[in-house]
């Protein structure tokens, strides 16, 4: 049997919480499933995303809606922001684990050897290899102040 894409498991798992009359479940879903789609067919010509691709249109997804519920917070919604977090609960099921702050500094110390850096002008140089060493399991912003203080710190 082949294994089936991400897309295709977000798909069955909307059926299943369909099914179930899960309404935050299928209504975060179905918003999934349309982001993916809208990425499918953004550019010049349609085409299939890759899993990675998918990952990542999700993790945008999830960021939204971490946003999303801080903004409710501080604006005084409890209840809007607690369903923001409902959904991102739902969309971190698919995501990659992310990275504790250790495992974040091993992989950044590990791209500074790689690449050499010696001081904040080659930080984009780390960027480029510590973004492909982490790989979505951790958001650029905290990977960003990662390189910033391992190479503040040489």
């Amino acid at each position: 049997m082949s294994e089936q894409t991400l897309k295709a498991t977000v798909q069955h798992d909307l059926h299943d919480a369909m099914r179930a009359r899960d309404k935050v479940r299928s209504a975060t879903l179905r918003m999934a499933l349309t982001s993916i789609t809208n990425e499918e067919v953004a550019g010049k010509e349609a085409r299939q995303l890759s899993d990675d691709e998918v990952l990542k249109v999700l993790a945008k997804e999830a960021k939204k809606r971490k946003e999303a519920a801080t903004a409710f917070r501080d604006a005084g919604h409890p209840e809007r922001a607690e369903a923001e977090e409902a959904e991102l609960v739902v969309l971190e099921g698919y995501l990659p684990a992310q990275l504790g702050d250790d495992e974040l500094e091993a992989l950044v110390a590990q791209a500074v050897a790689e690449t050499g850096a010696t001081g904040m002008q080659q930080m984009g140089q780390v960027m480029k290899a510590a973004q492909g060493l982490v790989a979505g399991r951790a958001e650029g912003g905290r990977v960003a102040a990662a390189v910033k203080a391992a190479l503040s710190g040489r």
